[in-house]
């Protein structure tokens, strides 16, 4: 990001009617090819803009393909390019909206005509004609009455359904490129030649305005970049992904399957439970050396509770629901009432507090079938869910204590992070005063912890302020799965109460907080994290023997009951099939070990060991080798 202050350039050298262009190209010399647009008090220009029309600020920042809002101009500019090349060749095509996400575009079009992966390829050399072109982006504000004339005569239903609900004072922009126009708020690149190399990836349907009950439209995705190079670069990482992808390997390997009898609800396999209990396990340990109790709550609750709570009227379109006895129930799509409802059981004293009280608790919510994706967008799935009473006056410290345990959670799996700070939102219960001080509570702990992070504004829970943790796996994706959530609501709205050290009725603070975020979702992640291969402490098989002929299948049983005797997930394999068929079917169940037994190994008292990545270990003693397992997995699970 390039940032110029204004006092040297204007009114010296710039005037008012002089472009954010040409102040570009006076300020920054040859760099200035390199800017795609501004920001200026916050806000994103075209750099067609003049300076005059500019509001009071200090300086302007241009931006590059380098700053995330200049990714998401030229991607927004590229969706533009795509809906022209589309009108193009299949003339009648209807437009709804294109903008660029978080990496690429899309543009949804309403059509006759099914676009088949042909199509995507004409599409694609028509972008790059235009793109040849470099036709200008032209802005143009008009009145709405202008805009919806236009768009009449072009019998573009969408865009005039679009018009009709922008509010009264909200200034109307056009966006012209040749003979192309676009219903847009902008800003974009100032030409089409701006756009480097293009690739189209694929078409999906779409639900217009996201509505089962409205039109389904074909979405048609891309991706664009000023160079080869990175194009080359992500298209490999495209195919990695596609290699890693959990909704492949996890049927594959056992660990889950989806089917259409329960859409969103996954079967856990056999190998799958070894997963989630190891998982479980590791995430009981580390919460019992932090002073948590382990709760369990009905899955079914009265109505009365969630209207109490506010989940009545802030997300009911999202729950499901039954009736026992004339009298309505939800299922529960959050943990939290049901803590509070445990907290609530008896009285409590201010000696006893920060109460933390842990739950695995299943929960359902009701997702559009559009919108699910294998194990990470699901209907049904287990929270790590915690719910902490607690001091006021303790607050900071035990952010900071969840700080660390989220931490050490994510760095024992080998992920990075990075951290948001999500504020009220449109929709929030309480005060404005009260959600400042929740706000402010979080802001210092992270401060305090020395955590950068980005303010999400807008994008709290309707009861409190949250810091989100988005992980990011080997492939440089982001997830986002731990939530800390400061909540002074729900323990009024449930009138909770301590026993202070004056005798007195004191109203507690309560925290809710998720580590792993969902149980199916982490699993999910760590299917694509680790392709497969996963760590020897959390691989649902841990070692698999060999032998290589009939008789040798005394000795290997016996090292497999040795093994099972130890701990070790073990398999036998003493099918009559050749040693190398045994090994490379191991190798891609991605087992961590397989140990080879032939004669000189049946004689010894030994084992041949491989490694699935390492190969051939050599040979070692069955005991020496039951030694080595023992520590690599204590040290995976972090007990050693």
């Amino acid at each position: 990001m390039f940032k110029v202050r204004l006092a040297d350039w204007v009114p010296d050298r710039v005037g008012g009617e002089q472009t954010l262009a040409e102040l570009a190209g006076l300020a920054l010399g040859r760099e200035a090819g390199r800017v795609l647009a501004a920001s200026v008090a916050g806000k994103l220009y075209d750099l067609g803009r003049t300076v005059g029309a500019l509001p009071q600020a200090e300086e302007v920042a241009f931006l590059t393909f380098e700053d995330p809002e200049g990714r998401q101009v030229y991607w927004h500019s590229s969706a533009h390019i795509m809906a022209q090349a589309v009108q193009r060749l299949f003339p009648g095509t209807k437009l709804a909206i294109g903008p660029a996400i978080e990496e690429g575009f899309y543009y949804d079009f309403g059509s006759p005509h099914a676009f088949t992966p042909a199509d995507l390829e004409a599409v694609q050399a028509e972008m790059e004609r235009i793109i040849a072109s470099d036709l200008p982006f032209e802005r143009r504000e008009v009145s709405p009455e202008e805009a919806r004339q236009a768009f009449l005569e072009r019998e573009e239903p969408y865009k005039l359904e679009l018009l009709a609900d922008l509010p009264a004072d909200e200034p109307v922009s056009l966006y012209r490129q040749g003979e192309f126009v676009d219903l847009c708020r902008g800003p974009h690149v100032p030409s089409t030649g701006k756009i480097g190399t293009v690739r189209l990836l694929s078409v999906a349907g779409a639900y217009w305005r996201g509505s089962e009950t409205r039109e389904m439209l074909q979405r048609i995705y891309g991706i664009s970049f000023p160079e080869s190079g990175a194009m080359e670069a992500y298209l490999r990482r495209l195919e990695e992904a596609k290699r890693r992808d959990h909704r492949r390997l996890g049927p594959q390997l056992e660990i889950f399957s989806l089917h259409e009898e329960g859409p969103g609800f996954p079967f856990f396999h056999w190998k799958g439970m070894i997963l989630r209990q190891e998982l479980e396990d590791h995430w009981r340990r580390e919460h019992r050396r932090r002073g948590y109790l382990e709760i369990r709550t009905p899955i079914l609750l009265s109505r009365e509770l969630w209207e109490q709570s506010g989940h009545w009227d802030h997300y009911r379109e999202n729950m499901y629901f039954t009736r026992i006895e004339d009298r309505d129930f939800c299922i529960k799509p959050m943990n939290c009432p049901g803590a509070i409802l445990v907290y609530r059981s008896r009285q409590h004293s201010y000696r006893e507090l920060p109460l933390r009280l842990a739950e695995l608790g299943l929960v359902h919510r009701h997702e559009k079938s559009g919108v699910l994706h294998g194990l990470l967008r699901v209907r049904s799935f287990t929270q790590d869910d915690a719910h902490i009473f607690l001091l006021p006056s303790q607050i900071k410290q035990e952010i900071l204590g969840l700080l660390d345990l989220i931490d050490a959670f994510y760095r024992h799996f080998g992920f990075d992070y990075f951290v948001e700070l999500s504020t009220r939102p449109p929709d929030a219960m309480g005060s404005p005063e009260v959600w400042e001080e929740a706000t402010r509570a979080l802001k210092e702990a992270l401060e305090a912890k020395g955590l950068g992070f980005r303010v999400n504004e807008g994008e709290g829970a309707f009861y409190g302020p949250k810091i989100d943790f988005h992980l990011r796996d080997c492939l440089g994706r982001t997830w986002q799965c731990g939530t800390i959530q400061l909540d002074f609501l729900l323990p009024e709205k449930f009138d909770l109460t301590y026993i202070g050290e004056d005798g007195q009725k004191h109203r507690p603070a309560m925290i809710h907080r998720v580590v792993f975020g969902s149980l199916e979702r982490f699993i999910g992640i760590l299917i694509e994290h680790y392709g497969g291969a996963f760590p020897l402490w959390l691989a649902p098989v841990q070692v698999k023997v060999l032998p290589i002929a009939d008789r040798h299948r005394e000795w290997a049983q016996k090292v497999a009951d040795r093994l099972a005797e130890a701990g070790a997930r073990v398999e036998l394999d003493d099918r009559n099939e050749k040693i190398g068929y045994k090994i490379r079917e191991a190798q891609l169940e991605k087992v961590p070990y397989m140990l080879v037994v032939g004669d000189r190994e049946a004689a010894a008292g030994t084992v041949s060991v491989r490694h699935r990545e390492g190969g051939d270990r050599g040979s070692a003693a069955l005991e020496d080798f039951v030694e080595r397992f023992l520590a690599e997995a204590r040290s995976g699970r972090g007990d050693a």
